[in-house]
Order: structure tokens, then sequence, then C-alpha cells
């Protein structure tokens, strides 16, 4: 039977207590260091934003901060298109890593699976960098053009996300009931079929955050892509042309920047991080009305 918390021994509720505030305490210290980076964005950027206005960052010439120009447009769409490709290229080798780790490689080739992407995933960004400027940019360079450019960054990205696709989607699969995997092998279902049917849609919440996770990180992601993607701010017309995205514009450009010209890098930062706010929210709200229906 259950007990009543007042019947505990005084001991017990002391320990309930110190951790209910330390808890509450470590969530209104996350809260309150998200609210002032939002804070310390917007004062910063209160001088672009008045003298500047919100429109030209989408409808001045070009950017060219010394005459005044300040379109930020080609390098929304090159971060946009960094961003998304290296989840698109990440979410299904990920996935499929998972997949491969529980139902269709040996036990021993699956441990080394496992530490192969958690050792990904403590290789700096810089290494990454690195390994594509040397490796992979020659060969996407066989395609056209000096192989820095939005493919390669793109290709780089998505390995460096890899990772937290696979390890979420890795524990999300495992958490899916062994009772429903054994049930639907006892009615003779096929290992692809479960797969499909049964352990993907049970660890469908778990994959989608780390596909939401990864693509937060894509966002964040500076030094591989400012390495890699060439660096010149015009609007891009393929994924071989070079680009520079918002996170390298404002890692190359803040060190000598001043008074409008640095507080429109700003406005760069706060738009990075309102996008990905805008993304957590309707994530969660999803989220909720999933659960409200089950």
């Amino acid at each position: 039977m259950s007990r009543n918390v007042r019947n505990d021994p005084p001991i017990h509720r002391q320990s309930d207590w110190a951790l209910t505030a330390a808890t509450r305490s470590s969530a209104i210290v996350s809260a309150a260091i998200v609210l002032l980076i939002l804070g310390f964005l917007v004062r910063e950027s209160a001088l672009a934003l008045e003298s500047v206005g919100l429109a030209r960052f989408f409808t001045d010439a070009g950017w060219h901060p010394l005459s005044g120009q300040y379109n930020l447009t080609p390098m929304v769409i090159a971060t946009l298109v960094t961003s998304l490709g290296a989840v698109a290229i990440a979410a299904p080798m990920g996935v499929a890593s998972a997949v491969l780790t529980h139902f269709y490689a040996p036990p021993k080739l699956a441990v080394w699976n496992r530490r192969l992407i958690e050792l990904l995933a403590g290789i700096p960004s810089v290494v990454f960098g690195l390994w594509g400027l040397v490796v992979l940019a020659p060969i996407i360079a066989n395609l056209g053009g000096s192989g820095q450019n939005l493919l390669t960054a793109t290709i780089v990205l998505g390995l460096m996300v890899l990772p937290t696709v696979a390890l979420l989607s890795d524990s999300a699969i495992a958490s899916v009931p062994r009772e429903q995997i054994q049930g639907a092998a006892a009615l003779g279902m096929q290992r692809s079929a479960i797969v499909g049917h049964i352990v993907l849609p049970g660890a469908r919440g778990g994959i989608g955050s780390g596909i939401i996770l990864s693509l937060m990180r894509a966002f964040g992601e500076t030094m591989a892509v400012l390495m890699l993607a060439g660096n010149i701010v015009e609007m891009p017309a393929s994924l071989l042309s070079p680009g520079r995205t918002l996170n390298a514009n404002i890692a190359l450009e803040l060190g000598y920047a001043s008074t409008a010209h640095r507080s429109v890098l700003f406005v760069s930062g706060l738009m990075l991080m309102l996008v990905v706010g805008a993304i957590v929210v309707t994530v969660s709200r999803r989220q909720r009305t999933n659960h409200g229906r089950q």
C-alpha cells in the first residue's frame, strides 16, 4: 500500500524538500540565463533596429557595412541551407545507425558502432573543418568551383550533428517495450515489419527530439562552416556556390565592427536565437497536442 507523504520519517521529508528546492532553483537559474542573453541581444541590437530599421536587412543592395548597406538575406539563406541540409543528411543516417545497432548488427559490431559514434561526437569542430578542407573540398571541386562552398559545409556539418541523432535514436529505440517487439515476433512479423510498424513509431518522440537537437547544433555551428563555405556574401545560385552564414559573419567581423555595423551583427545573433526559440516552442506545442490525444 502507498504511504502518505506526511507519515514518512522526517529525514525523507527533508530530502524531498531539498531535492524540490534544488530542481526549482536550477530551473529558475536556467530560465534567467536565457532571458539575460535575450535581453543583452535586444539591448545591443537596439541601435540598428532604430537607425537602420528591420526592412533594410532584407532590401538593401548588399552587405557593405562601410557604405551603410546591411542586407542579411544571402547569409540567412546560407544558414538555412547548411543547417537544414545537414539535418537531412544526419537524420536518416542516425536512425539507420540506431536500427542497425539494435536489430541487425552482431553484438560486438553493435558495441563498436556505439563507440565510434560517441568518438565522433567528441571530435572538435576545427578538426572537422580541417578534414573537410584537405580531403572533402578537393573532391567537391571536381564538380566545379574551388570546393569551398555550401555543399562541402553542409556535408561536414551533417557529419558533425550525426552523433546527436544517432545516440538519441539509440536510446529511444532501447526504451520501446520489449514485450511489444517479442509479441510482434511471436505473431510472425518479419524484422523489417517490426522495425517499421512497432519500433520506429514507438520511438518517434525520442527520434524527433534528436533531430531537433541536431538542428539546433547546426544553427549554432561556426568554425567548420567558416572554414568550408567560402565566406562570400552573395545570393547562392546552387549548393556549389560559396556563401557565408550568419554565425561566420559574426565571427569574422565582430572584432573590428563599431557603432551601427556592430549592432547589426547583434541583430544577426538575435535572429538566430529567435529562430531557435520558435522551433522549440513549435515542437513543444506539438508534443503537448500529441500527448493530449493519447
